[in-house]
């Protein structure tokens, strides 16, 4: 690997070529995601991809909570590094495990002990229930690998290195795929079979990762002595705290659309679940540059670069923003063709379409946001990011979806348009919080 190589170069192409292979690993997690409603669509039944829904959206907020806490990971190794120290690189890194390890056991006996309640908290189907737990209960016996999947993802965007990531997801992708086939369609375990197929993968990736972190040179100091208790977890809460706690109340929020998708009736929660899978793939763009320039920002800016962090955000947003136009007209008119991947049945395919068509407004929106939020990240400006994100899903999304969920005969695109109204709320709020930021540069008050 070459090391600093974001810290050298035009910014631009240093920030494309290294977003590149994150959005292709973020392509195969969609994939290998999607690939489990695919599965259930094409071999079992309504009420499993129903489950599948309801249990994935779930561990979908769990694992935003856990990724949110490894931004502070990504930060401080970034941080360390561009500033060249190292060994407290290392440290960090040592930190993170012990803090993770823990964090995956409380994670497991939550979503094993509590399978039941939060499903009907969630208010599954009824044909879907028995389903949507088995789904909760196998993840949350493999919460510990997805915690590690994510903490080493952190690891390796944290050092600049985009590509390792790439390679272990595709061993995930190509193991989840195998694992549908077998135990969700051949042995006929529908959801559960899922569950299985992601656990297992994840543990491989994880498994994998590890061996290439012990063979490779790494632009770090760690010894297993760096493994414990001290005040790196203090520093990596504090930068990653306010981004799980905003990720999770998001999620909530998400986890409220849902309540009242599952409410409404088996088809429209098992397409609102196509729906948001297909989510995952057109917000592939936005969410691959917000990584990418959280680790670009952090390094550049433990190395003394203010102004080339500074740019990779004008060129992020500029960049994900020409092919977000692409993706939301595709979203918008032909969403009926991406959510019939998934699916064979009309009704469920018709409310996917409905859906979509809102998020096919929010990703022009997200192609700017994500961005923002990549960019604060890496700054160290969490406490900002989360603030946002809090007004987003607690003041705008869930209310807007409770007022619009009253509406007689409420469509999914209406219930879906809580999603872009939150983003525009949070747009205004990045720009607001830009210029305090360069009135505050300038020793003027806000």
């Amino acid at each position: 690997m070459k090391e600093n190589s974001l810290l050298s170069g035009k910014v631009l192409p240093a920030l494309i070529k290294f977003s590149l292979p994150i959005m292709a690993a973020l392509f195969l997690q969609s994939l290998y995601g999607g690939v489990d409603l695919l599965i259930v669509g094409k071999f079992a039944t309504t009420a499993d991809v129903s489950a599948v829904s309801t249990g994935s959206t779930l561990m979908q907020t769990v694992t935003m909570v856990i990724t949110g806490l490894t931004v502070g990971v990504t930060v401080l190794v970034g941080q360390k590094i561009g500033a060249k120290r190292k060994d407290d690189a290392g440290k960090v890194i040592g930190a993170g495990i012990v803090l993770f390890l823990l964090l995956g056991i409380i994670l497991s006996v939550i979503l094993i002990f509590c399978t039941n309640g939060l499903a009907t908290v969630l208010q599954a189907p009824e044909e879907a229930y028995s389903k949507t737990c088995d789904y909760i209960r196998v993840c949350g016996i493999g919460t510990v690998f997805i915690v590690f999947y994510n903490l080493i993802g952190a690891i390796f965007r944290g050092i600049g290195d985009s590509k390792t990531p790439l390679f272990t997801v595709l061993i995930a992708c190509v193991c989840n795929i195998i694992g549908d086939l077998v135990f969700a369609a051949w042995l006929g375990f529908g959801a559960m079979g899922t569950a299985i197929a992601t656990v297992i993968s994840q543990a491989i990736s994880v498994v994998v990762s590890v061996i290439i972190l012990k063979k490779r040179k790494l632009p770090f100091e760690f010894h297993k002595s760096y493994i414990r208790f001290d005040g790196f977890i203090g520093k990596i809460l504090k930068l990653g705290f306010p981004i799980a706690l905003q990720e999770f109340l998001v999620g909530i929020s998400f986890l409220v659309i849902m309540m009242i998708v599952n409410a409404i009736n088996v088809n429209a929660s098992a397409g609102v679940g196509i729906a948001e899978k297909v989510c995952s793939f057109i917000m592939l763009v936005p969410s691959a540059f917000s990584q990418a320039i959280s680790a670009f920002v952090a390094q550049n800016i433990g190395a003394g670069y203010r102004d080339r962090a500074d740019s990779s955000l004008k060129y992020g947003i500029v960049s994900s923003l020409c092919i977000a136009i692409v993706i939301a007209a595709l979203a918008f008119f032909r969403g009926d063709l991406l959510a019939g991947i998934f699916s064979n049945d009309g009704i469920v395919i018709a409310n996917a379409h409905e859906y979509l068509k809102a998020y096919a407004i929010d990703v022009l929106q997200t192609s700017i946001l994500f961005c923002f939020i990549g960019y604060y990240n890496g700054c160290g400006n969490t406490l900002f990011v989360m603030i946002q994100g809090l007004v987003g899903a607690v003041a705008v999304r869930i209310p807007v979806v409770f007022l619009m969920s009253r509406i007689p005969d409420v469509s999914l695109f209406l219930i879906g348009l809580s999603t872009p109204i939150a983003s525009f709320v949070q747009i205004i709020l990045c720009l607001v919080f830009m210029a305090h930021v360069k009135r505050k540069a300038r020793g003027k008050t806000f």
